[in-house]
């Protein structure tokens, strides 16, 4: 289901030509850890056995791109090169790295298989908000909401096969923070993304639509970090629910919504905003009025380490922090609430959004992602709840004006009370003593 080795497949197939897949492992990436590292690599363990079977040799190479891709390219006379896309700058570099240091007559094709409708395609532009693109990506949905067409076994052997994989070797080229443990819930690999999203259709789809803004429900389609590491495709998942809208329609209205138009939202913001992890990115009256409130004074001050352990004065948001701590995924509903504390808590409005990445980036399995930054497939609707989002309203509108918030939405926890039983929630995640 990646429509980058598709078209891989397709060109090597019209010139008879074997077909190599490399995946170029760095060292480290932003903040993961171990926990990201060992999801991605064992479903890569997956990838190089079903390549196996296709006839389609698997290379892991170690280290960056540009230092051993330009070499692979050489030493096996490969004749072109086809990338995935990312819209994040470190991604984005490596590929202008790599195209700075192939051969001339090595052509180099990017193709956007992370999104249903192309992030150039759907919009020339950054998109003010989800209801600017809606009517772009619903009107681009027949063309390319298609099914997948079949990967086949590649009938034209390599010269030479791939080299075995030393995957300890791998585990020990990394130099990733190791404390951060693997999750015990989500098994990674495509076969078990795929039962899971089975199990979203039979079990949870039908309460998406009413239950999903519910932390002590289980609605979600828990899908996230198979999707954020390639390993099941957010078009296959459409496919699928799509299939049941004569049944749930307003839960696969609510799920399109959340899973192609917010998501591809987030996509066109980090793509065309460069400062898509920084208040420089926010929209000037979110700049102006965080700035007009930066010196207010705050009922509480925490430090990164504080936030971190889920030591503040307030149960909810260290009860929501811990379940990101422990299971690497915070609920929708809440993740609004823990950002916009953070907010509340810091220095300004600067600390609060590096501290709020950093924590996403380091424990959440999904993180280091558009949808961290600004919004979040999964979440709550209307409102994606990605750390832009929730502490310079980025996709949002301007609100009555508060201390420190100024014109951001805010939230407490009396609001909390209101919307679910947030002491259950609570003695769910209560810090271990």
């Amino acid at each position: 289901d990646n429509w980058a080795f598709l078209y891989a497949q397709r060109l090597a197939l019209k010139q008879e030509l074997p077909l190599h897949i490399c995946f170029c492992l760095v060292p480290k990436f932003l903040d993961a850890t171990i926990r990201h590292y060992d999801f991605m690599l064992r479903g890569l363990q997956e990838v190089a056995e079903e390549c196996a079977e296709l006839n389609i040799p698997f290379h892991l190479l170690l280290g960056y791109a540009k230092d051993v891709l330009p070499a692979f390219v050489v030493e096996h006379g490969v004749g072109g090169l086809v990338t995935d896309f990312c819209p994040l700058r470190l991604p984005r570099q490596w590929v202008e790295d790599v195209r700075e240091r192939l051969p001339d007559d090595v052509p180099f094709a990017q193709v956007d298989a992370h999104n249903i409708v192309p992030c150039w395609v759907a919009s020339p532009k950054q998109e003010y908000s989800a209801r600017t693109i809606r009517g772009k990506i619903h009107a681009q949905l027949p063309e390319f909401l298609t099914e997948f067409p079949p990967v086949i076994r590649h009938p034209f052997p390599p010269s030479c096969p791939a080299e075995p994989i030393a995957w300890e070797a791998c585990y020990s080229s990394l130099q990733v923070d190791r404390t951060v443990k693997e999750v015990e819930w989500a098994t990674p690999g495509t076969a078990t993304g795929l039962s899971v999203l089975q199990s979203f259709i039979a079990e949870r789809l039908k309460s998406f639509g009413s239950h999903r803004n519910d932390p002590n429900k289980a609605a979600l389609s828990n899908l996230s970090p198979w999707f954020h590491f390639g390993q099941v495709s957010t078009q296959r998942a459409i496919l699928e629910v799509q299939k049941h809208r004569g049944k749930y329609k307003e839960s696969v209205d609510a799920f399109i919504e959340e899973a192609v138009v917010r998501r591809e939202l987030a996509e066109n913001f980090c793509y065309y905003n460069e400062n898509y992890d920084s208040v420089q990115g926010a929209y000037d009256w979110a700049q102006t009025t965080l700035k007009l409130h930066a010196k207010d004074k705050r009922p509480f001050l925490y430090k990164l380490q504080e936030l971190e352990q889920g030591a503040t004065h307030d149960p909810l948001w260290n009860a929501a922090q811990l379940q990101m701590v422990q299971e690497g995924k915070m609920h929708g509903f809440l993740r609004m609430y823990w950002a916009k504390k953070i907010l509340e808590w810091t220095r300004s409005p600067e600390e609060a959004l590096q501290f709020a990445i950093y924590l996403n980036d380091r424990y959440e399995l999904d993180g280091r992602d558009p949808n961290g930054y600004v919004g979040k497939a999964d979440a709550p609707s209307p409102h994606p709840a990605g750390c832009l989002w929730s502490i310079c309203g980025i996709h949002d509108q301007g609100w009555a004006e508060r201390a420190i918030f100024g014109k951001i939405r805010y939230m407490n926890y009396a609001g909390c009370k209101r919307k679910f039983d947030v002491g259950q929630f609570e003695r769910r995640y209560a810090p271990r003593t």
